[in-house]
């Protein structure tokens, strides 16, 4: 596996390496870009893995016949994190025992919040028809954090200089507390999902939605 080539606009005009062939183009840019990325990857016959979050749901379901119609294989991930995914998988697991949950979130700056690892969450828990804290479902208080839907799931957003990245899943019930924790300290962190991306993304026909797919 090599890199073949990059854009990054702190080291214009650097070499990073040349490659007879390019299988696979990596998308790290943003959610207005990601439908042309893909689309001029595949016109060159490369697959694409996009790791872009809030990508909205019209752009993948072009994305996704585009690809079938081409047989090309696309990723989009909205978190090469696998800690983040299992923690997902463990959070709709534990949501079929609790009735009660809570989603608190730390981030180093305010951009964006809910964070999409939180929003993820959220709809994972309301795809599954519960209403949760149905004796607190009001949203006058503000300090009560953000209700996302109509299902209850609050998440709560942290925000101080200097704390690390993380989602905490908090679930009760009568007489116990259920957590569920998860930090990224360094984006190395992201690096395991992104070379399982890549050797799966080559084998694929059509777009999938979520490296979870895949594990």
């Amino acid at each position: 596996m090599e890199v073949a080539g990059a854009v990054d606009s702190y080291f214009v005009g650097e070499d990073i390496g040349k490659s007879k062939e390019t299988g696979v183009v990596i998308d790290f840019t943003e959610p207005s870009k990601v439908y042309d990325n893909v689309k001029q990857a595949i016109a060159f016959g490369m697959r694409s893995v996009v790791y872009v979050p809030r990508i909205e749901v019209g752009t993948v379901a072009a994305l996704s016949a585009f690809c079938e119609k081409a047989s090309m294989g696309c990723l989009i991930a909205p978190t090469l994190s696998i800690g983040s995914i299992l923690l997902q998988q463990a959070a709709i697991s534990a949501s079929f025992h609790y009735n009660n949950v809570e989603i608190v979130e730390s981030r180093e700056n305010a951009a964006d919040l809910p964070s999409a690892d939180a929003l993820q969450i959220a709809n994972n828990l309301s795809n599954l028809g519960k209403i949760y804290n149905r004796e607190d479902l009001s949203t006058d208080v503000v300090a009560r954090g953000q209700v996302l839907g109509e299902d209850g799931v609050r998440v709560h957003s942290l925000v101080l200089p200097g704390l690390p990245s993380g989602t905490t899943v908090h679930f009760s019930g009568p007489g116990e507390i259920y957590t569920l924790k998860h930090d990224i300290t360094n984006v190395e962190c992201l690096m395991p999902g992104l070379i399982l991306a890549i050797r799966r993304v080559v084998r694929l026909k059509n777009l999938v939605y979520g490296l979870e797919k895949f594990l």
